[in-house]
């Protein structure tokens, strides 16, 4: 099986597609734009709920406008990368940018929230092609080298997204009505998909449908789609409308558990084209790296619920400037994600940007801990600011480091499974958050007031209550905050030591320096944003210097791995057993 395998893998057809640097920007200014219009739809929608709640008479269901696109999301990623790979990243993105449109445009219209949640879950399933698919096309038309640079460029657009998102949303709350965010996105979706259908090089032949369709593992996506929406339902659902200890929650998880264990022994041992090949995780680094994106999404979307909720409940701060605090995380992660890229780019090495993102995101959570009810604001934006730090050094760099660990044949599908297990961390993390911060606020709010800890994502009016018992919500809310901090800094700190298992194989394989003279040869001159052709001595000597011995680093490590095995001893030559024969390759002059 696992020759068969390999055989489909080097019969994929090849979409990698090297473009000129003109050509290049229009196509990144089309994927940033795209970006930037999925995270706007996903973020936007946490300030919307309490008023579509309000509209739609859904008070106790509402948390499904999130659930349901976070289960069709997390489902859909691990077909991506195979999907993208028998049919073409160009069809299947520009049909996600369409249906993250029409989503959003019924999501406007709706009359129910029945239909609301449906439609979530659809747009679900868009903004997770779109993410996927964006990366993947990258990875085409530019070579690994300078994939850092870019693929930071796309990750400062996705902090700007975070942050213009809520503020949208709120602008629309107080001064319209929250279907506006959905009428702007929609429009704006055929915009982008248009640009996108210009743009985006068409690098796939025509393929026969039937034959194609068959190579695809269905009965790996069947066991994968049941473990993915059984073990979400239940641990979204767990702790708020269902207990933990119930026969339906505990139901779902030994069945989600089964259709777990099932999909990888299908992967491993069934499918001809699996969608999660198990070889890659036979790499230390790619494994780690791995693990550390399901780490990512745990730490990052709990901080991203809870630090608002932190604004509203301790701080007793409005939407709109709960939302304004939140720009020096999302800022600062979209400033260094652009800057991580570029000195990957530049050096042609990621590992110590990946080192310095975890020790100052792991420094930044351990002190959002000491936060409580008293904390200034701007102690608080000084914590978040490490954090975005942190992330813009690590979620694209991973990315790209993980590429460099695999081959050509895998890359989509690495990218599309780094994805799984990152929104998979975030599904889990707040589940666990919220099942630890709901603890810690009923033991921590009076007898009377028990009934506020039925939701812990809920705004409570504190209007309603005496002086006294809204100073004892302000001192629940924040003990039940810092718990959840506790746990943030524990999960980035494990990604933090999972760090010193990475290896840094640089950014320059050969093939990609083939394909990029090719390339320069049809264009007819020399693509002056290629850094292999930039020579050291232009550089100021400082820089030089430190690139170079940092390149003779990774080459020491490559030539220390070859000196772990002997090298095998040979027999002494006895000159009556040379051949005699002057034509023979081994005669030896006895002269």
């Amino acid at each position: 099986m696992a020759k068969e395998t390999k055989d489909l893998e080097a019969a994929i057809h090849d979409q990698t597609n090297l473009v000129p640097l003109r050509e290049r920007l229009t196509i990144f200014f089309t994927l940033a734009f795209c970006m930037f219009l999925c995270y706007v739809d996903q973020n936007g929608i946490t300030v919307l709920l309490p008023s579509i709640a309000r509209d739609l008479n859904a008070a106790n269901t509402i948390a499904w406008a999130g659930t349901s696109a976070l289960i069709a999301n997390t489902v859909f990623q691990v077909l991506y990368g195979r999907l993208s790979d028998l049919f073409g990243r160009k069809k299947i993105f520009i049909g996600c940018v369409l249906l993250l449109g029409a989503s959003d445009l019924v999501c406007g219209l709706t009359p129910n929230k029945e239909v609301l949640y449906v439609f979530r879950g659809i747009s679900g399933i868009a903004n997770g092609g779109i993410v996927a698919l964006v990366n993947m096309i990258m990875s085409d038309v530019v070579t690994l080298r300078q994939r850092g640079k870019y693929q930071g460029i796309i990750g400062s657009f996705i902090g700007f997204g975070n942050a213009a998102g809520p503020l949208i949303a709120a602008a629309f709350t107080q001064h319209s009505t929250w279907r506006g965010l959905f009428y702007l996105n929609a429009p704006l979706c055929v915009v982008a998909a248009c640009l996108a259908a210009y743009t985006l090089p068409q690098s796939m032949p025509k393929v026969n449908f039937r034959e194609t369709i068959a190579k695809i593992d269905w009965v790996g996506l069947f066991f994968s789609t049941t473990a993915i929406i059984l073990i979400l339902i239940a641990i979204s659902d767990g702790g708020h409308g269902t207990p933990w200890n119930s026969a339906e929650t505990i139901s779902m998880l030994v069945v989600g558990g089964v259709c777990a264990i099932a999909f990888v022994i299908v992967e491993w041992k069934f499918a001809k084209l699996p969608m999660m090949p198990l070889e890659m995780w036979k790499n230390p680094s790619v494994a780690c790296m791995l693990v550390q994106s399901f780490l990512l999404g745990m730490n990052y979307y709990s901080l991203i619920y809870y630090l608002p909720l932190y604004y509203q409940n301790v701080g007793g701060y409005d939407v709109m400037r709960s939302a304004v605090l939140i720009l020096p995380l999302v800022l600062v992660q979209a400033t260094f994600s652009a800057l991580g890229g570029q000195y990957m780019s530049f050096f042609g090495h990621y590992i110590e940007v990946i080192f310095a993102g975890f020790v100052v995101w792991t420094l930044g959570s351990g002190l959002l801990v000491s936060l409580d009810a008293n904390s200034p604001v701007g102690h608080i934006c000084g914590f978040i600011i490490m954090v975005g730090f942190g992330c813009g050094c690590t979620f694209q760099t991973t990315n790209t480091a993980m590429q460099a660990h695999c081959p050509k044949s895998q890359r989509s599908v690495v990218i599309s499974n780094r994805m799984l297990l990152r929104q998979l961390g975030g599904a889990v993390g707040l589940a666990v958050c919220s099942a630890i911060s709901g603890n810690v606020l009923q033991s921590s709010l009076p007898a009377h007031l028990q009934y506020i800890a039925d939701s812990t994502f809920a705004v409570p009016d504190l209007n309603t209550v005496s002086a006294a018992d809204r100073t004892s919500i302000s001192t629940a809310y924040a003990n039940a905050s810092r718990t959840v901090f506790i746990f943030c800094v524990a999960v980035i700190g494990i990604a933090l030591l999972l760090t010193f298992f990475v290896t840094d194989k640089g950014l320059v394989r050969e093939e990609d320096v083939a394909e990029e003279k090719v390339c320069e040869a049809e264009v007819g001159h020399s693509d002056q944003d290629s850094e292999n052709e930039t020579s050291d001595e232009k550089k100021p000597s400082l820089v030089a210097r430190f690139k170079t011995w940092r390149d003779s680093l990774v080459k020491s490590e490559d030539a220390a791995k070859d000196i772990k095995s002997p090298p095998i001893p040979l027999k002494p030559l006895n000159r009556e057993e040379v051949p005699a024969d002057p034509s023979s390759k081994i005669f030896l002059d006895t002269k």
